[in-house]
């Protein structure tokens, strides 16, 4: 277990955070890969959910990065609409509403590129959600770059769905409309032509750098919205129109 993973791990747990010069970071993709795993065996057991992000001009620009990198959400900090979620303030917060794709059933990359039409019809349903994203490097988001994104769990805090949609072939995802409240007031808008053009776009993606998706997985495809600074004590909630909505309130997480 690398030094900057099991900081990384301890920093997401107790609400601290990592100072850069202190630790031998990630040279390259794979290094910054592992030092996500590593850390990711140190927060318990992974979710069905993956995110992706960077999936917008606008993210990379904020976060430095220069494509889109990929995360397993660990259980714990997985959660359904209405529920609420403990946070920690030092981790830069800021929230996301983007599109969700559970797959249906397994899906194999075999080295070809994946054909759009198989992606699809293994995609059974879409989840409105809302991802909570934040740093645990210190000097925050802004900048931190692709390789300690991906080590820094992809900047991941928390996701949470709403009810799945399985009559989703009918919606027109890249040109859908998605709103971003907070405390009762509408902050940030956007479609899903945002996630790489399409959130399809990024199960593609995916596919293409896991090699493999099984049925049941949740890929959480990147903001439709830009990112919105939050806080314990917010209220957030992402309206789908008429794909649904998904809702969380924000709390002071205790640490541990």
């Amino acid at each position: 277990m690398s030094a900057l993973a099991t900081a990384l791990a301890a920093a997401r747990l107790t609400g601290g955070l990592v100072e850069k010069n202190r630790f031998e970071l990630p040279g390259d993709a794979a290094a910054a890969r592992d030092s996500q795993e590593q850390a990711a065996l140190l927060l318990g057991p992974p979710s069905e959910a993956w995110k992706v992000g960077s999936t917008s001009p606008q993210a990379r620009a904020a976060l430095g990065t220069d494509g889109p990198g990929a995360a397993r959400v660990p259980r714990r900090y997985r959660f359904a609409s209405g529920e609420t979620i403990g946070v920690f303030e030092a981790h830069d917060l800021a929230v996301e509403a983007e599109f969700a794709l559970r797959l249906g059933r397994d899906i194999v990359c075999d080295g070809s590129p994946p054909r759009r039409d198989e992606v699809i019809a293994a995609i059974d349903a879409v989840l409105p959600s809302l991802e909570i994203v934040g740093c645990r490097i210190a000097g925050g988001l802004a900048g931190a770059g692709r390789l300690l994104v991906t080590a820094d769990g992809g900047a991941n805090v928390a996701l949470a769905t709403g009810t799945p949609v399985t009559a989703w072939r009918g919606f027109d995802l890249p040109a859908h409309p998605v709103r971003l409240i907070r405390n009762g007031t509408p902050v940030a808008e956007g479609t899903g032509e945002r996630a790489l053009g399409d959130p399809v776009a990024v199960v593609i993606w995916l596919l293409r750098d896991r090699g493999r998706l099984a049925a049941g997985e949740v890929v959480s495809t990147g903001t439709c919205t830009g990112l919105v600074p939050v806080g314990p004590g917010d209220t957030l909630t992402g309206d789908f129109g008429e794909i649904g909505s998904v809702e969380v309130g924000l709390r002071h997480a205790e640490p541990g």
